[in-house]
């Protein structure tokens, strides 16, 4: 259950309350970033909350912006929660290519995305 209520009637816990009143965390994610669970996440029962969720979403990899969509959480909360399970080794983020630039795969589906817009 996320925080928000199920006819989407808002937010009933204040963002700064579930991430300590942090805006950031130590590990940056961009909103495209690809996470998926490690060993460590895998085992792991039962974290609490927002941190259980988004374990639980991650059975496949995921897209921190979807994440957030998928939660109903703000984008700056998920990526805060999401930082934090990275430094403890819970999550882990799905680098990119050597070069640094994007797969050309992931690009040209994009742009088959807008277009079909």
């Amino acid at each position: 259950m996320s925080s928000f209520g199920d006819a989407g009637d808002g937010l009933r816990v204040r963002p700064y309350a579930i991430t300590g009143g942090r805006t950031r965390a130590r590990t940056e994610l961009q909103i495209e970033a690809i996470v998926y669970r490690t060993p460590m996440g895998e085992q792991s029962s039962a974290l609490p909350l927002e941190r259980g969720q988004i374990l639980s979403l991650l059975a496949t990899p995921l897209s921190t912006a979807e994440i957030s969509a998928r939660l109903r959480l703000p984008l700056g909360v998920t990526r805060v929660i999401l930082g934090d399970l990275i430094d403890e080794g819970y999550v882990a983020v799905n680098s990119r290519s050597a070069t640094g630039r994007p797969d050309l795969r992931l690009l040209e589906r994009v742009l088959d995305g807008l277009q079909a817009l």
